[in-house]
């Protein structure tokens, strides 16, 4: 080869050493970078000059022109992407469901060690006093101050499930909106890459590591799956629904339910809409939903993914209570639905299923208390445990009257629900007129002037009767004393499955990203050997150049 040619041979060494240089300069930079993919140069040969044919040798006879960069590559392993964006999901899934438990232990009190239990146990208490002394004043108090905690103390529970459901809500509405931001980011590094790329020289290589950053984040919050179309552009599909297009992103969309105050989730593009007087739009959410209603949670089916489903199954879609484990009838009297059928739709639900039965462990107490008195006042003379209005004294009432009755709720005991419980106020005030209106005679006696030891016993013993179930799925009898152990002791269970399952999750994710980083990470370690080759690549190939001018100018020295 001509010396003048070979000063191009060894310029090629310092551009390819100088570019892989400054690869591994990025890569060590980025070491730290949240999502940042390992990047390789890759080198080959430049053209050749062909000197002479050869037909008899193994080869013509060439000279090379150097070396060059055919490209900077990323290292990814797209199976691992896959199985770490699918378990990341349900990581994401039961890690909500189980701090859903956790709360609701929480509000129980369960770990303070000022649990509702105690409330309960002291209206317990008392009632064993007044047992013992049914004509006692100050033990009628007592019992009066005792129902009344437990009322407040049940209702500030059932307020607390209440209000961590609109947390969930408030976080649903949120979810969303980040999510659909994840869109949109996505479809705009789709726009950017694709101008970059489209001439076949380039690779936009650290905008598809934030795509693939956006993918990993995308994933803890629904079930994601994606595509790559010819062009190059990261088709993404969220719960089976296209969202991420070519063209735009579809997005998901809330809207509250005028009836229960929740936020609806569903596909803004695909529902249909109303306008209302002030010309806003009202969409038909049940048209076009995210979550279909009674799916199967199974990770066989792959429906056990995301953040925003697990909140969304975990906050319900209404504020339940005790009817909704019961069968419900028409005014007819003809059933709409079973116990089982009811209780099917809340027990998918944390929160539904725990306020359900919280309340039927309220409406079991109130309801159990007031017909003790209920049956002394029959069976008595319309005056002994009469409330003065014709009727049974109460010492739990109802805060909605018998007008305001829904057709559903045929016996006036269902009303008993912890958002419609209130206390007798004049009892509160009066301990004295249990049993008569009339303060010149003591609380539970009869007209005859007997102590009534009866009704008494009947109260004590309402705590022990073992004729409760804590859900129509239970077939274990508890009793009022029992129940709430049960209770809490399912919800402790609950919570270690929930538990157990996301650390398996957590093993599996971390295993996954550990394998997965073995291929896309960077080794300060490596890189900076190959920085060291790179160099003295460099050095060589500037010492390859020094020697072609040190014998370009000897030969003109010496022709000269």
């Amino acid at each position: 080869m001509p010396l003048m040619g070979s000063l191009y041979v060894g310029q090629s060494g310092l551009q390819t050493s100088q570019s892989a240089l400054n690869t591994t300069g990025h890569n060590i930079t980025n070491a730290d970078t949240p999502g940042y993919v390992r990047q390789q140069t890759m080198l080959g040969d430049k053209n050749y000059n062909l000197l002479s044919i050869n037909t008899t040798g193994i080869a013509n006879k060439q000279t090379g022109l150097g070396v060059t960069y055919q490209q900077i590559r990323q290292v990814r392993d797209v199976f691992l992407d896959k199985t770490y964006r699918e378990e990341n999901g349900r990581l994401s899934f039961y890690e909500t469901q189980y701090e859903t438990t956790s709360e609701l232990e929480t509000l129980l009190g369960e770990f303070e060690g000022a649990s509702f239990e105690n409330s309960l146990n002291n209206l317990w208490v008392s009632i064993q006093e007044l047992s013992k002394d049914p004509s006692s004043g100050v033990v009628q108090g007592l019992v009066m101050q005792k129902a009344y905690a437990f009322m407040s103390d049940a209702q500030a529970v059932y307020q607390g499930m209440c209000n961590y459901q609109d947390n969930l809500n408030m976080e649903i509405k949120n979810t969303v909106d980040t999510i659909n931001d994840y869109g949109h980011r996505i479809y705009e590094l789709n726009e950017q890459i694709r101008k970059i790329e489209t001439g076949g020289f380039e690779h936009a290589n650290d905008l598809q590591d934030e795509r693939n950053r956006l993918l990993d984040e995308l994933s803890s919050f629904a079930k994601v799956s994606y595509s790559t179309d010819p062009e190059g552009n990261v088709l993404v599909k969220l719960e089976d629904h296209v969202f991420v297009r070519p063209d735009r992103v579809s997005e998901m969309a809330v809207q509250v339910d005028e009836t229960t105050s929740l936020y609806d989730v569903f596909w803004l593009d695909d529902a249909p809409f109303k306008l209302d007087p002030n010309g806003h739009k009202i969409y038909d959410t049940d048209a076009a939903p995210v979550f279909l209603p009674g799916e199967t949670i199974s990770a066989q089916l792959d429906t056990d993914l995301g953040k925003l489903k697990s909140m969304f199954l975990a906050r319900g879609d209404h504020r339940a209570n005790f009817t909704d484990m019961e069968t419900i009838r028409d005014a007819n009297g003809d059933i709409i639905s079973t116990e089982a059928e009811s209780y099917a739709a809340v027990s998918g639900s944390v929160i539904m299923k725990y306020q359900a039965e919280f309340d039927r462990l309220v409406h079991s107490v109130v309801t159990a208390i007031n017909g003790a008195l209920e049956e002394a006042y029959n069976e008595g003379d319309g005056e002994y445990m009469s409330n003065g209005h014709g009727g049974p004294l109460q010492i739990f009432q109802r805060k909605v009257s018998d007008d305001d009755v829904k057709e559903d709720y045929t016996k006036a005991e269902t009303l008993f629900s912890v958002g419609n419980l209130s206390i007798n106020r004049e009892l509160l005030q009066t301990p004295g007129k249990l049993g008569y209106g009339d303060l010149s005679k003591p609380g539970f006696t009869r007209p005859d002037g007997s102590v009534d030891y009866t009704t008494a016993e009947k109260l004590k013993a309402v705590f022990d009767m073992a004729e409760y179930r804590l859900n129509p799925d239970s077939q274990t009898q508890l009793s009022i004393n029992s129940f709430y152990a049960g209770m809490v002791g399912e919800l402790a269970n609950d919570g270690a499955v929930y538990k157990s399952n996301r650390d398996n999750e957590q093993i599996t994710v971390d295993s996954t990203e550990s394998a997965r980083q073995q291929v896309i990470g960077v080794s300060t370690d490596e890189e900076l050997e190959s920085m060291i080759r790179y160099q003295n690549a460099y050095n060589a190939s500037s010492r390859y150049i020094n020697v072609v001018t040190e014998m370009l100018d000897h030969l003109l020295t010496s022709l000269g």
